[in-house]
C-alpha cells in the first residue's frame, strides 16, 4: 500500500509539473482503459444471455453496446477538451463544451431507445424467443409511434440544452399545427386511417384482402402511416391511401374458417330413376371424406327439373382454407361424384334440344 501511495503521489506531482498536456494524456488513457473494460464486461454478459431466451434482455444488450462505447469516448474527449481550454483566457470554442455534453447525452439516449425499438420490432416474432406472440402489424404500428415520440422528445431536449424555451416551442407548434391541419387534410386523413387500421385490425401484413367496391385484391405487404402497399396476384404493387379504408368494404379471405364447395350437377331425364341412389351415395361419400368439415352444413339434395337435366346440388365446407389445397379437394370431390353417377349407369347431362317434326299431311 505504501508503494502504491508513493507511486500515486509521484504521478500527481508529475502531472502538476507537466501542466494540461499530461492531464489530457491521462484522461485519454483512462478513457481507453474504461472502454476496454466495458467491452470485456459486455462480451461476458452476452455469453451469459445466450443461455436464455428472453427478447428484452438481448434487446437491452444490443441497444446499449454501441451507445455506451461511443459515449465513453465522447465524454472522455470532451473532458480532455475542457482541461485543455481551462486556462485563464480560454478560446471561445471551449464555451460550447457543456452544451455539447448535454446534446451528446440526449443523442446517445435517443440512439439507445431507437436501437432497442428496432431490435424488438425485428425479433418480436422470432421463434428463438419463448412466450412472444404479437401481431406483426401491431408491433410495427407501436414501433413507429414510439420512434416518433422518442425523436420529438429528443429534439425538445436538445433545444432546451441550447437555451430555447420549450413552452414557446410548444405554443408555436400548437398554432402551426392548426395551419398544417388545414393545409394537409388529406395527409391527416391518411394518418387517422392508418390509426383505425392499427386499432380495428381488419387486416394485417401477409393477409389476402379484396374489396367488392374497388378493384383491390392482393396480399398486404406493408401498412404505413400514409399508404398501404398491396401486392396483386400478377405481382404488381398497389399503393392505397389509408383514408380509403375508412369508407371501403374489405373482405379478408385469409381469416376464413372454412372454404365452401357449392356445385349443381345435372343428370339426364332418362336416368331420373337413379337420382335417389346417386344423391344418397354422394351424401355418404362427403360424410366419409377426411377433408370435409362435418361440423359445418352438409347438404346434397335433388332441387330442379332443368331444361335438359334433372339437377341436384352439393353444399359443404372443407377443413382447409388454403386456396391451392381447396381446389385439390374440390377436384377430388367432383371426380368421385362423376364416378358415383357412372356406377349407377347414369350420365351427366349436357344441354340438349329435342325437335319434334309434325308428320306431313296425307295428300291422298
Amino acid at each position: 500500500m505504501e508503494t502504491i501511495a508513493t507511486a500515486a503521489s509521484d504521478w500527481m506531482a508529475y502531472v502538476r509539473e507537466s501542466g494540461w498536456v499530461a492531464e489530457v494524456f491521462f484522461v485519454v488513457l483512462l478513457t481507453g482503459t474504461v472502454r476496454l473494460i466495458v467491452k470485456f464486461l459486455f462480451d461476458r454478459l452476452a455469453t451469459k444471455l445466450t443461455r436464455t431466451h428472453n427478447l428484452y434482455d438481448d434487446a437491452l444488450l444490443d441497444a446499449a453496446r454501441k451507445p455506451i462505447g461511443l459515449g465513453i469516448w465522447l465524454f472522455g474527449i470532451l473532458l480532455a477538451a475542457e482541461i485543455a481550454g481551462g486556462g485563464e483566457d480560454p478560446a471561445e470554442v471551449f464555451q460550447y463544451i457543456d452544451p455539447l455534453r448535454d446534446v451528446a447525452a440526449v443523442w446517445l439516449l435517443i440512439w439507445f431507445a431507437l436501437r432497442f425499438i428496432n431490435f424488438v420490432e425485428g425479433h418480436i416474432r422470432d421463434p428463438d424467443y419463448d412466450g412472444v406472440e404479437v401481431d406483426q402489424t401491431t408491433a410495427s404500428a407501436v414501433a413507429k409511434l414510439l420512434r416518433v415520440t422518442v425523436i420529438v422528445t429528443g429534439v425538445l431536449l436538445v433545444l432546451q440544452a441550447f437555451g430555447f424555451s420549450i413552452s414557446g416551442v410548444l405554443a408555436f407548434g400548437g398554432i402551426g399545427g392548426i395551419a398544417v391541419g388545414f393545409a394537409a387534410r388529406d395527409l391527416l386523413a391518411n394518418f387517422f386511417g392508418a390509426l383505425m387500421i392499427f386499432l380495428d385490425r381488419p387486416f394485417a401484413v401477409g393477409d389476402w384482402i379484396r374489396s367488392p367496391d374497388r378493384e383491390i385484391e392482393g396480399t398486404v405487404e406493408d401498412i404505413g402511416w400514409r399508404l398501404t402497399r398491396i401486392r396483386t396476384f400478377d405481382k404488381r404493387p398497389l399503393y392505397v391511401p389509408n383514408s380509403v379504408f375508412t369508407s371501403l368494404t374489405v373482405e379478408n379471405p385469409s381469416r376464413m374458417q372454412n372454404r365452401r364447395i357449392y356445385e349443381t350437377v345435372g343428370i339426364r331425364y332418362d336416368d331420373i330413376g337413379a337420382m335417389e341412389t346417386v344423391v344418397a351415395e354422394v351424401r355418404e361419400m362427403l360424410k366419409n371424406h377426411e377433408a370435409i368439415d362435418l361440423r359445418q352444413t352438409l347438404m346434397v339434395n335433388f332441387v330442379e327439373f332443368g331444361p335438359s337435366s334433372v339437377d341436384f346440388f352439393v353444399y359443404c365446407f372443407t377443413r382447409t382454407t388454403v386456396w391451392t389445397e381447396f381446389h385439390e379437394i374440390k377436384e377430388d370431390v367432383l371426380l368421385k361424384i362423376a364416378a358415383i353417377i357412372e356406377a349407377n349407369n347414369a350420365e351427366i347431362a349436357f344441354p340438349t334440344q329435342t325437335l319434334h317434326i309434325a308428320p306431313e299431311p296425307d295428300d291422298t
